[in-house]
């Protein structure tokens, strides 16, 4: 008889996270993804060092301080940042696709199961060649 009890505890607790798991997903699990991207966010854009370089884009490098150096200097620096900032932003980009990924994938996964049930294929879904 215990066993039984025990079974059926078993089967109400898997109801019930099934129940809640939308609720997590969108709730704390969403916030624990999208916190976790945007650290890696500000992971990267401090090992890029953008704002180190902007901040010496006018400083000479090797304490050379004569025309040349000035210029060739900014414009090494110059292309630095522009090149580092694109690739932050494409960081960037990918990371809120995952974001907006996150946010649907349930719905899809839901409506996918559903029309496949009731026979509806995919066809959308797969590239014809």
């Amino acid at each position: 008889m215990k066993s039984i009890i025990h079974i059926l505890q078993i089967i109400l607790e898997w109801l019930v996270e099934i129940i809640f798991f939308p609720l997590w997903w969108y709730s704390k699990g969403f916030l624990w993804f999208a916190g976790g991207l945007m650290r890696y966010l500000g992971d990267e854009f401090t090992g890029l060092a953008i704002g180190v370089w902007l901040k010496n884009l006018f400083v000479p490098m090797y304490g050379q301080r004569d025309i040349a150096g000035f210029l060739i200097s900014f414009f090494i620096r110059l292309v630095q940042v522009i090149f580092r900032s694109i690739f932050w932003l494409l960081l960037a980009i990918v990371v809120f696709a995952l974001i907006i990924v996150w946010l649907g994938l349930p719905v899809l996964l839901i409506a996918g199961f559903f029309m496949s049930a009731n026979g509806n294929q995919i066809n959308f879904l797969i590239p014809k060649l």
